[in-house]
């Protein structure tokens, strides 16, 4: 298969990357440190990624950020930080891609724990991971061709336990082999609208 990795130089899809390339044709996308860039936040960056990979058989997304801080302090702006992000810049993603994946296809989209374990100061993550993953349901009644699409939720990963874990109290990490599998059963197998819950 060709695989468009978007975020293929961050924590998970470093690994991922390493992962699919031993068996598929896997291009990496970011928005600075890979030959092909994109900015998720732009619908122009994301159509003229598309266009410069062409036809392709599943699309991957380990990328998207949004505000995580105080809720007293929090302001519309900050909420839209991760709108148009985590949030449409992944439904973007699909939009536009769509148009020019193969049939029977697959998109894989990333939310995340905090969609239903929320945590302080997490508000707008556990906002944009519950829209993330009500697109997928609403969506994946709706592709045709048989293109596929679900949402890896992954907990805190046990790669990022030692920055992150301070703000994840309880939490247990979870390892990165365990958070790989979850995307190979998007990418690799048959569910569509499905939340991959990959938690501790």
């Amino acid at each position: 298969m060709k695989i468009i990795l978007v975020g293929a130089t961050g924590t998970i899809g470093r690994t991922l990357f390493k992962n699919l390339s031993q068996r598929h044709d896997v291009v990496p996308v970011s928005h600075s440190k890979s030959d092909i860039k994109v900015d998720i936040t732009s619908l122009a960056s994301i159509e003229a990624m598309y266009k410069t990979v062409g036809p392709f058989d599943a699309l991957v997304s380990v990328v998207g950020s949004a505000y995580f801080g105080s809720f007293e302090a929090m302001t519309e702006e900050d909420l839209y930080k991760g709108i148009r992000s985590k949030m449409m810049g992944q439904i973007n993603l699909v939009m536009a891609g769509k148009k020019s994946i193969r049939d029977n296809g697959s998109f894989s989209l990333t939310s995340g724990i905090l969609s239903e374990d929320p945590i302080r100061n997490g508000v707008a993550l556990t906002m944009v991971n519950n829209a993330v993953n009500g697109f997928v349901l609403g969506a994946s009644v709706e592709l045709q061709r048989g293109v596929r699409i679900n949402a890896v939720s992954p907990g805190l990963v046990e790669d990022s336990a030692s920055a992150l874990g301070a703000a994840f109290p309880g939490h247990i990490p979870v390892p990165m082999e365990r958070v790989v599998m979850g995307y190979l059963k998007s990418i690799e197998g048959v569910e569509t609208g499905k939340v991959i819950r990959i938690y501790g």
